[in-house]
């Protein structure tokens, strides 16, 4: 039977549920196709922060709601920060925190994902320790189709996942990846027909490392953590610092406005 980590007050964009070992962080925001908005942000990062200290906790579950895992960043809080320079610096560090949190955890967690994959998103689900991914999903990084950095860990995420070449290829590009190509590419770790069996999928994942030596999980997860920190800094420093000169620019509001409308963007480069 599932156990409650927290009452069902305690997040509004997400739910954090237990069953045995096991805790399942789910996004629940499928109206807004789960966008990564200033909330989502800080309830991740808490809920994340607080499962990864408990000692009950051996395995972890990252799903989702909706037809879509999550379509990343929110236009209106991106186009707020082109607005409002002194929120910028605050939002960068939202995302530090976020990545860093999930980055440092000890246990293993498994990507649930039954439907596309987006930007911030993609980059959550590549820093997870296995992904399970629907058929008919697909995942990309399409900061640069908005204007933006892949800032927010797409920059170190994609080529440990995929190789250099081709996190080059899709990163500059922003194109989706199909669900059989994203696992040929060492994207995605299982491959489930239909969305309704990834779930089931990603809790046997999740049950098989939680059943295995706690110590010795954790221990092996910290090791792979610290390949991952090794990089992390210089990475993330960089890219942001990059988003902050981005998110002033002109170029931005043409890209959100082209998508939005569905049509070609002009850019001056300003």
């Amino acid at each position: 039977m599932a156990g409650r980590v927290s009452t069902e007050s305690a997040y509004q964009t997400l739910t954090v549920e237990r069953r045995g070992h096991v805790a399942e962080v789910t996004l629940s925001r499928p109206e807004v196709l789960n966008t990564f908005d200033e909330r989502l942000h800080a309830e991740f990062t808490v809920a994340f922060d607080e499962l990864g200290q408990d000692p009950g906790v051996r395995a972890i579950v990252l799903a989702s709601t909706g037809r879509v895992f999550s379509a990343g960043g929110d236009f209106e809080m991106i186009l707020s920060l082109h607005s409002e320079p002194a929120t910028r610096a605050e939002a960068v560090e939202r995302g530090r925190r976020l990545l860093r949190t999930l980055m440092d955890i000890p246990q293993p967690v498994v990507a649930a994902v039954q439907g596309d994959v987006i930007g911030l998103g993609a980059t959550v689900v590549l820093a997870c320790d296995a992904v399970v991914m629907a058929g008919a999903a697909r995942i990309g990084d399409p900061h640069v189709v908005i204007g933006l950095v892949a800032a927010d860990g797409g920059c170190l995420v994609w080529p440990a996942a995929a190789g250099m070449v081709r996190a080059r290829r899709y990163l500059l590009s922003g194109e989706l990846v199909p669900a059989d190509e994203a696992r040929a590419m060492g994207l995605v770790t299982d491959l489930v027909p239909d969305a309704e069996g990834v779930l089931p999928a990603a809790r046997a994942l999740a049950e098989r490392f939680a059943a295995l030596p706690p110590l010795a999980v954790q221990a092996t997860k910290r090791v792979l953590n610290q390949v991952t920190q090794e990089r992390c800094a210089e990475v993330l420093d960089l890219g942001f610092a990059h988003q902050l000169s981005v998110l002033a620019s002109d170029d931005l509001v043409e890209a959100v406005a082209a998508v939005r409308e569905r049509r070609p963007g002009k850019y001056a480069g300003i």
